[in-house]
């Protein structure tokens, strides 16, 4: 099977996107991600697949698990997982508005991960169209809380992995348009401020304010930053009436380093900021963690067939281990071969900006085909 010869057209391809594109799916409202889950769900059910749906729990969506008929299912095959949920709220859509500009096509979680779970799909539709039987059964999981760290799915993912020889994950793709084959651990905390409440005008001196407090630590949690470990405040919440001294605070941190070792290290530091100051408690306590995914024998295996089929398709595939956590974290720590960021080339992530290259639906679509036409 020659990946070259399928039928892959960007345009087309496009427009199938675009109806999960703007069925907006926010990682904290799981009747939206559900309802993008019903859309890929009957699209992968069109396609043949065996689709079962698996009921959220702690407050996220379902899970969607695609089996696709093989004479060999049930056996070891090829995992792809993907993450339906999104940064954006419900109402994006209206700032960030589906709309083409050249090579380039805009809208709310287009490009991380949309597009690459949706060239997913194609790859397998049109193998299943060129009635081409891979040599290894395919399984398709999307779930509903990556953005968040994957607190109520890391289990099935981990479970499902377990099952299958490699697990390929259309995350987005590099810029330079490669692959990742490793990537950097990632740990989050909770923060917690406890003051003293006090009238802000009469008796302001009589309060301890914890948002004083929050914000001191703040400065000191973004100046714990090296090249080897980061650290960065991304969520603060205190405070209800202007007129009194704030009484609680709360905040998320998230730390990110390339070493499992430097990571541990950054974590015993945050927990270290607990104490109390001034008469006011500060608490860190531990989040969800997603572990270093160091490319091994495995994963290099995979890498090196995908690099063979890229440069057939007359384009090379860099690879590099990257920063920002996938679900490729558990499976690749897990010791199972994982490609990751086999998804569409585009830019601008989690911001008002962001978008795909259109080319790289095929471009991409071509080279999912081939791996999943190839691993055995």
């Amino acid at each position: 099977m020659n990946p070259a010869n399928l039928p892959f057209n960007s345009e087309k391809m496009l427009q199938g996107l675009r109806e999960w594109v703007e069925c907006e799916s926010p990682t904290w409202d799981a009747c939206a991600v559900n309802r993008m889950l019903d859309i890929a769900a009957r699209d992968m059910a069109v396609i043949g697949a065996k689709v079962e749906r698996i009921a959220g729990r702690q407050g996220f969506g379902a899970v969607v698990r695609a089996r696709f008929p093989h004479p060999k299912q049930g056996g070891p095959g090829i995992l792809i997982a993907g993450h339906m949920d999104t940064v954006h709220p419900v109402g994006t859509i209206e700032k960030l508005k589906w709309r083409r500009e050249g090579n380039k096509c805009y809208g709310p979680g287009i490009f991380d991960m949309k597009g690459g779970n949706y060239l997913s799909l194609e790859a397998i539709r049109q193998l299943a169209r060129a009635s081409f039987m891979t040599p290894l059964p395919i399984t398709v999981l999307f779930t509903p809380d990556e953005e968040v760290g994957t607190p109520s799915t890391r289990d099935i993912i981990e479970a499902e992995a377990k099952r299958n020889k490699y697990v390929l994950v259309p995350e987005p793709g590099r810029a330079d348009n490669g692959v990742v084959t490793g990537r950097y651990a990632i740990a989050r905390f909770n923060l917690e401020a406890t003051g003293r409440p006090s009238h802000a005008g009469a008796t302001l001196s009589a309060g301890r304010s914890a948002i004083r407090e929050m914000a001191r630590q703040v400065l000191a949690i973004d100046a714990m930053t090296t090249e080897d470990c980061t650290f960065s405040v991304g969520i603060v919440h205190g405070g209800k009436w202007v007129n009194c001294v704030a009484t609680t605070c709360t905040g998320e941190a998230l730390s990110m380093a390339k070493r499992q070792a430097d990571l541990d290290s950054g974590v015993e530091k945050m927990l270290a900021l607990s104490g109390t100051t001034n008469d006011v408690d500060f608490k860190v306590t531990r989040g969800v963690t997603r572990p270093v995914w160091e490319p091994d024998a495995g994963t290099m295996a995979l890498y090196e067939n995908a690099r063979g089929i890229a440069n057939a398709l007359g384009a090379e595939l860099p690879h590099a281990s990257a920063g920002g956590g996938s679900d490729g974290n558990f499976t690749g720590a897990l010791g199972i071969p994982t490609l990751d960021g086999l998804g569409v080339r585009g830019a601008k992530a989690h911001t008002l900006e962001e978008h795909i290259e259109v080319d790289s639906l095929a471009e991409r679509g071509r080279l999912m085909a081939g791996l999943l036409a190839t691993l055995e």
